[in-house]
């Protein structure tokens, strides 16, 4: 099954985990790597071939509702493949993605905080905006196909 584009906000926690330096590549292409969740409970284990047309990620957007999770988009922005922008990531330093999401319940009012703690950083709601444009735009464009195995060991 392909997965499916995921909700525009995964694009903004994408950009808090590589300016949180919770991504590590596994291998020189970084198709696969491991992802820390933002409360550091969490590691997911990713594989992102798109020449191939397959990914797998064991986290819940991509494993339970099947969508592009963050922690593939991270891996792909890293890569190259999706846009990355290293002034609004700075900006998402540190934000608390798990605990956001428990307490308001709905995306829309996460990305609401999150553009809010964002402008306190520098970084205004327009220019979020026209950034998830840009990279959602990308990712939506993506066909690939979730494996529901890991095809590499690297993950120990």
């Amino acid at each position: 099954m392909y997965l499916r584009p995921p909700p525009r906000i995964k694009i903004l926690e994408a950009l808090g985990a590589i300016a949180d330096k919770r991504v590590e590549c596994l291998d020189r292409e970084c198709r696969a790597a491991r992802v820390v969740s933002s409360e550091g409970d969490r590691v997911y284990r990713v594989y992102v071939d798109v020449e191939g047309g397959v990914a797998y990620s064991d986290d819940n957007g991509t494993r339970l509702r099947g969508y592009i999770g963050y922690p593939i988009i991270a891996v792909l922005m890293l890569r190259g493949i999706v846009p990355f922008d290293e002034r609004i990531a700075e900006a998402l330093k540190g934000i608390p993605w798990r605990r956001l999401n428990e307490t308001f319940k709905r995306y829309a009012l996460v990305e609401r905080e999150v553009k809010k703690i964002a402008a306190e950083r520098g970084v205004s709601p327009s220019e979020i905006d026209a950034f998830v444009d840009k990279a959602y735009s990308v990712v939506k464009r993506l066909r690939i196909k979730r494996l529901e195995q890991p095809p590499l060991q690297l993950w120990g």
